[in-house]
């Protein structure tokens, strides 16, 4: 799909458009940590629709700086009271080391990407209570967040709570 049929595909959607009375507050009170991989429908998976929750994505679903910025802002000012992490299985991130990622990404494309973190895991279940870990010590959010970790898996839908 080029960049005409997106804009074509959009004003379609704009046509039957039904969202516009949301806010920008997360009216369930939940943020979703998960990964960018376009099998996972956040809202989807836990039976939630838009508006209900933040949904924050990156590669691995991983706690980073910037997900701990975005979720000061969404639980002093975006109503979240409440952050499930979700990794999922067959996840790239979770299938070789950092040196291997590096390599296919050379190997694919000619360029050296060594001097960024790629923030891939070996054991995601560790990883998972590692990020937890992050959210819930971290000084500027709510001492009373309550911050879930689960795992995704693809190829049944279902959630397997870790944390």
């Amino acid at each position: 799909m080029n960049f005409e049929e997106i804009l074509a595909a959009n004003e379609e959607f704009a046509k039957a458009f039904k969202s516009s009375d949301l806010t920008g507050r997360a009216a369930e009170g939940l943020a979703i940590v998960t990964c960018m991989d376009s099998r996972i429908d956040p809202l989807r998976v836990v039976g939630m629709k838009s508006g209900d929750a933040k949904i924050l994505r990156n590669a691995g679903a991983r706690v980073t700086e910037d997900v701990l910025r975005t979720l000061v802002l969404a639980t002093h000012l975006l109503n979240v009271s409440r952050v499930l992490v979700m990794p999922h299985t067959d996840c790239r991130m979770a299938s070789g080391t950092e040196a291997q990622v590096h390599e296919a990404i050379q190997k694919s494309s000619g360029i050296d990407t060594r001097s960024i973190e790629i923030r891939t895991v070996t054991d995601q279940k560790a990883a998972l209570e590692t990020d937890v870990l992050r959210i819930k010590s971290f000084p500027f959010l709510p001492k009373a967040i309550e911050v879930m970790g689960a795992i995704y898996d693809v190829k049944s839908g279902k959630l397997q709570r870790i944390i």
